[in-house]
Order: C-alpha cells, then sequence, then structure tokens
C-alpha cells in the first residue's frame, strides 16, 4: 500500500514538474548597485574571472525524485495525487527524512566532475525551502545529520562537500533558502498554509517572527563558523525580504505578497557573514541593494551586454535536482550556452542533482566530460575575459583578455561541420597581427572583406575534435 502511495505522488509530481519551473523562477533584478567594501570588490573580481560553476540541488527530494520542495507549497500551479489530501502530503514528505540515506555520498566524484568539467566554482545547497538542512545545524533536529545516516562518519555532509571541492581548488557558494517551511517560525502549524510566504501576521506576532530571525541568523552563522572559507552565500527565496523592496517584479511570480514584512534583518546577517568571512560575496537574490553582490537570472540569458557582475542560472535538465529520466541539455547546448553568456559579461551556474544514493548519474558525468575536453582546448577564450562593445555577430561571439588581445568564439551548429571559411563584422584585426586557433594553436590567414573577417580554417583544425562545437580564435585588435 505505502509502495502504492509513493509511486502515484512520484507519478503525478513528474507529470507537473515541467509546468512548475514556469512558477518558480527568480526573475533578474533591473537594478544593480555595486559595493563599497574592497575586500568584496576583489572577492568579485576573482569570481568574475571564473565564468563557470555548478550549483548542486540534493536533498530529501532526491529520494523520491522529484521537484524540489515546490510540491509542500500550496499554489495552483503545482500538482498532486487527487487521491491525497494536502495534509496527508505534507505527512509524507516531511517523512521522507526517515528514507534518505545516502550511504554511497561520494562528493569526492562531484569534485572530479566539476573539475573535468572546466568549472571553477560551486553552489551547494546547504537548505532548500523544505527546511532540511544538509549540514549538522543546532537549529533544528530535521537536517541529514540526524536522519538514518546520523551515523555515517560524513553525516555533516556540506562539511565534506566544502572540503572535496576545495582540494579541487575551486570557489565555495553555501545556497541557503531564507523561507523555511518546515520550522513552527515560518508557518506555524495553527494556520493554514496558503502559499510560499510565512502564514501568520507578523506585526500581531512579532515574538514568533523575531524567533524566525533569531533561527535564520544562527543557522547562517554556523554556516559562516563552522565549514572553513566560504567566498558566496547564495540566499534564495527573494520574496522574503523588507516591505519597501517589494516591487513588480516580486509581484509577477504568482506569490502573495502579504502587507506585513518578511525582513529577516540582512545588515545584520551580512556584517555577521563579512565578520567571519571577509569579503565573502553575498547573492540576496532579486533584492536590489548591498547585498545582492551578483544578479542571478535563472533559466535564461540577458537580451544584451550587461556591465555589472551578473551569473544565469541554468540546470542540465529540466529539473534542478534528481529526477529519473529528466531530459538533458547536449554538451554542445551548454557550450553554446556559456559562450553567450560569458561574451555578454557573465557566468553561468550548471545545475547537477545527485541521485538519493549520493552519487551522480553517469550519464551526467559522460556530458561533464564532453564540456570539459572544449573547456580543457579552449578556455583561454572564456576563464579571465571581459566584454568587448561589439559581442556578438550572428553565431559569432567575442570576448576580451585582459592584455587587450580580443577572442572570436564561432559556435557550430549540431550536425553541421567545421567551414572552411568564417567570416565575422566587428573586433577588426589589427593590421599585420597573427591570428591563431586557440585549440590547436595553429595560425590562420584571414583578410579584410569589405566590413568583414574572413578566415580560411586549416585542413588540421577542420579535422580536430577540440574545435567542435565552437571554434576559438585570438588575435590582436586596432
Amino acid at each position: 500500500m505505502k509502495k502504492s502511495l509513493f509511486s502515484l505522488i512520484v507519478f503525478t509530481l513528474l507529470a507537473g514538474t515541467t509546468l512548475a519551473q514556469e512558477d518558480n523562477i527568480h526573475h533578474q533584478s533591473s537594478i544593480y548597485e555595486w559595493p563599497d567594501d574592497s575586500l568584496v570588490l576583489d572577492k568579485l573580481n576573482q569570481w568574475q574571472d571564473q565564468k563557470f560553476g555548478m550549483i548542486i540541488h540534493w536533498g530529501l527530494y532526491a529520494v523520491p525524485g522529484m521537484i524540489e520542495s515546490w510540491a509542500l507549497c500550496s499554489e495552483d500551479w503545482i500538482s498532486r495525487p487527487d487521491s491525497l489530501d494536502y495534509c496527508a502530503f505534507k505527512e509524507w514528505y516531511w517523512g521522507l527524512i526517515d528514507e534518505f540515506n545516502p550511504v554511497n555520498f561520494n562528493p569526492e566524484q562531484w569534485a572530479s566532475a566539476a573539475r573535468d568539467a572546466g568549472m571553477r566554482y560551486v553552489v551547494f545547497t546547504t537548505k532548500h525551502h523544505d527546511g532540511f538542512s544538509m549540514f549538522d545545524t543546532k537549529q533544528s533536529d530535521y537536517s541529514i545529520a540526524k536522519g538514518p545516516f546520523a551515523s555515517h562518519p560524513k553525516a555533516d555532509v556540506a562539511k565534506y562537500v566544502f572540503d572535496a571541492f576545495r582540494k579541487e581548488d575551486l570557489m565555495i557558494g553555501a545556497y541557503f533558502s531564507k523561507p523555511d517551511w518546515h520550522t513552527e517560525y515560518y508557518w506555524w502549524p495553527k494556520y493554514a498554509t496558503a502559499d510560499r510566504n510565512n502564514n501568520y501576521d507578523i506585526n500581531k506576532y512579532p515574538d514568533r517572527w523575531n524567533k524566525y530571525k533569531e533561527f535564520t541568523y544562527n543557522q547562517i552563522s554556523e554556516l559562516m563558523h563552522n565549514y572553513g572559507q566560504i567566498d558566496i552565500l547564495w540566499l534564495d527565496g527573494g520574496w522574503v525580504r523588507p516591505l519597501e523592496s517589494v516591487n513588480e517584479e516580486v509581484l509577477s511570480w504568482g506569490a502573495r505578497i502579504p502587507e506585513w514584512s518578511q525582513d529577516i534583518d540582512m545588515p545584520k546577517i551580512a556584517r555577521m557573514a563579512r565578520e567571519a568571512q571577509p569579503g565573502v560575496l553575498i547573492v540576496d537574490r532579486t533584492v536590489h541593494g548591498p547585498y545582492e553582490n551578483y544578479q542571478t537570472p535563472e533559466r535564461r540569458i540577458p537580451e544584451g551586454k550587461l556591465d555589472y557582475p551578473w551569473e544565469s542560472c541554468i540546470p542540465l535538465g529540466d529539473n534542478w535536482g534528481y529526477v529519473p529520466n529528466d531530459p538533458m541539455k547536449s554538451p554542445t547546448q551548454v557550450i553554446h550556452q556559456l559562450v553567450e553568456v560569458v561574451a555578454k559579461g557573465g557566468s553561468m551556474l550548471l545545475g547537477v542533482g545527485p541521485k538519493a544514493d549520493g552519487t551522480i548519474d553517469i550519464e551526467v558525468i559522460q556530458k561533464l566530460e564532453t564540456i570539459g575536453r572544449w573547456m580543457k582546448a579552449n578556455g583561454s577564450a572564456i576563464y579571465n575575459t571581459r566584454t568587448t562593445d561589439a559581442y556578438q555577430d550572428g553565431n559569432t561571439f567575442f570576448t576580451q583578455n585582459k592584455d587587450g588581445s580580443v577572442n572570436a568564439i564561432v559556435l557550430i551548429q549540431e550536425g553541421t561541420k567545421i567551414p572552411k571559411t568564417i567570416e565575422w563584422k566587428g573586433n577588426i584585426p589589427k593590421k599585420g597581427t597573427k591570428m591563431r586557433v586557440i585549440s590547436t594553436g595553429n595560425r590562420v590567414k584571414w583578410i579584410i572583406d569589405g566590413n568583414k573577417v574572413r578566415v580560411n580554417v586549416p585542413e588540421s583544425v577542420l579535422n580536430s575534435t577540440n574545435s567542435y562545437p565552437a571554434i576559438a580564435f585570438s588575435y590582436q585588435v586596432e
């Protein structure tokens, strides 16, 4: 009976997964405010050199292999079995703590896969909206370190994830959800949980909300003090914000924004975080101001070049976490998106979800390895670069090295061959400059034809697997 119910729940949730992704997207802020802390600016400059990272969603939702947390939320875009009432569903979901036992937990595999893909930083989900902590918090018993995995030597999961990625020399980011649907200080059992917001008037019950603020502060403090160097504090759940920062973008998410503020005192949190971690980047998503050190457009790439720090967070599949048979992007699609993001001034954070046993699916590993082969051969056109005024001409994107030289990266569509002649407008080479193919080092012949550059691609490059699915040229400009 229990197995049948489990199957029904999972089937229903998977059927609605694609639709669900449209209603939980955090849109990009319309305003950016540069930080004034010199240590933060230095860290921001260091982060902007990395360009490519991995965001890991892993939690209770990996057990049934379903969309992360959102099925707990009582909003009309959520799919749940018609035969199961909402309270019964929540009881089932909360009870997954008794089943989550990732005995094959292998953070070294994850870190190795990220390194092999050419990634330079990681953002790990220490707690999603469901409130289930993937670290050994002292503020709640609802964590990976309190269930059947508690006796495992790596029960404090976040510690071992961060350690594994540090050994691969990646920058470390801690994802943390500001809303917590499990604690009674956010969703008070006295009232129904109407939607993603807290379910009581904090003006009437300020002591309860103050306990929530203290709970949130203490959990973030644990992450900032107990887990080594943290480079990025990546805060999700942008509807938790001061009332004065609520705007049309927030309302467009479909969330009910209550008349009372959901202020958790970010200035206090930021002071504590930067005392513990000097220069740490704080990414209070979509809440523009001094605590959104870079913007995070989700599942999309901005239409044009942006001259401030930003990051497109895009999942490899349709879902952030592990979902069986999730359709995934090809390595070519990922590389093309990465090139476009970097040319427009951003970084790309690719979403990967480990399975419930603690390993990453072999198909994901293989895709990351393929991406990594291209990055190893062409990474100098991606890492440590900045934008040019003319950043795109059709399928050709441009990046600029710190010495002033330019990279022209020509996207090759899947199923087609590298053309023998390539043309582009903009970023005209300096007269007499030597142009080379980055992946092979081959020099190429080029001419100026009117307002175009015409490049003859050598035979050795036409037959080089490292030049597909994008071929990158480097040269000096006037």
